[in-house]
């Protein structure tokens, strides 16, 4: 690994343009969302109401970003915030009704813009490089 530092080499740097590459497709197919609202939605969804620091945990967002995230998302309407009956300084969050029939419908192309950002690797390749990720993360 040692000796001439080439930034197309770099991990960081591939990570951000495959990022970015993704964010481009998802923009495309998904545009009525960002990605992070849609992990919002997508965890709303699995695992029920949450406080807004339980949900910036389970979709990897720090305070400020999840506070964002959670903000834009009342805007519209797709989610509720009601103060937690045990701390009334925490905030429950919760899908709205618009919020989960906007995921449901969102969700089929959410998978697509997946496969559309997978789509120059071969299936064995995407098991495999998705199974890489999993380890690094």
């Amino acid at each position: 690994m040692a000796g001439e530092y080439r930034l197309d080499d770099a991990v960081g740097f591939m990570l951000r343009r495959a990022n970015q590459r993704h964010l481009s497709v998802f923009g495309t197919v998904v545009p009525e969302v960002t990605t992070t609202q849609l992990a919002a939605l997508a965890r709303l969804a699995e695992l029920g109401p949450m406080s807004q620091n339980q949900l910036g945990r389970a979709t990897a967002m720090d305070a400020a970003t999840i506070k964002g995230v959670v903000g834009r998302l009342v805007k519209r309407r797709l989610v509720t915030t009601t103060p937690s009956e045990e701390d009334r300084r925490r905030l429950i969050v919760d899908l709205s009704p618009e919020g989960r029939a906007l995921f449901e419908a969102l969700k089929e192309r959410a998978h697509e813009a997946t496969e559309r950002t997978l789509a120059p690797l071969s299936p064995a390749e995407r098991e495999r490089f998705l199974a890489l990720l999993r380890r690094i993360v």
